[in-house]
């Protein structure tokens, strides 16, 4: 079989040595119109993969950030469908990097999990993760995932049991999302205690890549975690740049912040 968009970019990125930067946006934040120049601006400046996050009313795993970012998308008019056209925008514009969708179970299943993963195959989009889906759960949506070659990923905690990191293990495909710590996303100003150890657990079931995330915003935390992780996920301190920043400057505060978070993933 081929290998998909995020199974090279693991290939290219080992070939490099150098960690993934994977970037995390809201559909539909601020708004619409802003929320595709937004993307597109991530893209150009260097992110390897983009998180296209569906605004929701419960994100139960988000912080006060992008708790923030999904509120302003939902009022703005902000919906799954709006997800679609953004990755098939891209797509039509030249974007090759992976782009990977992240929902909650609802929307899901109210759509029917067959509909669900076409729809996002067919606008050329690459992986799937839903928090609030357990492994042992994921029958139909695993089904419907691997008929569409879409990578459904799945997220381990440092809380994690060893029979739950191997079912994990068992289901996912593209890459496993490693959460730095027990909690919400957030911005945080230093990496979790024992995140190294929790790593070396995942590595020992499965030989994924692994990306981290929740709380990953500064360029030493990226630069402490080479060695250990595959790719780290950049969410709430992009988007707490984007609040802080007229619209005007996001391409120049954009730049500098994906740069300097580029650097700490290739530097020795």
């Amino acid at each position: 079989m081929t290998p998909g968009r995020i199974d090279e970019l693991f290939c290219r990125l080992k070939t490099q040595n150098r960690l993934g930067l994977f970037t995390y946006v809201t559909v539909g934040y601020p708004d619409l119109t802003a929320g595709w120049e937004l993307a597109r601006l991530v893209l150009d400046a260097g992110a390897d993969l983009l998180e296209l996050g569906i605004p929701f009313s419960d994100p139960l795993a988000d912080g006060a950030t992008i708790q923030r970012a999904s509120y302003h998308a939902l009022r703005a008019g902000g919906r799954p469908e709006h997800a679609l056209e953004l990755a098939a925008r891209l797509r039509a514009a030249g974007y090759g990097q992976p782009l990977v969708v992240m929902t909650y179970f609802n929307p899901v299943v109210t759509q029917g999990e067959d509909r669900f993963c076409a729809e996002l195959a067919a606008a050329g989009i690459d992986g799937l993760i839903v928090p609030d889906l357990p492994p042992d759960e994921a029958g139909p949506i695993l089904e419907a995932a691997r008929r569409r070659r879409v990578d459904l990923i799945f997220l381990a905690a440092p809380n994690s049991p060893e029979d739950r990191l191997r079912k994990v293990a068992a289901a996912a495909s593209g890459f496993i999302y490693c959460v730095s710590l027990t909690g919400v996303t957030g911005a945080r100003d230093t990496l979790a205690p024992g995140l190294d150890r929790f790593l070396r657990r995942v590595r020992a079931v499965s030989g994924l890549p692994l990306a981290v995330g929740f709380g990953i915003s500064r360029p030493e935390q990226v630069r402490a975690l080479r060695g250990l992780a595959d790719a780290v996920v950049v969410g709430s301190g992009l988007i707490d740049r984007v609040e802080a920043t007229p619209p005007e400057q996001w391409p120049a505060e954009i730049r500098a912040y994906i740069a300097g978070l580029r650097a700490a993933a290739a530097d020795g």
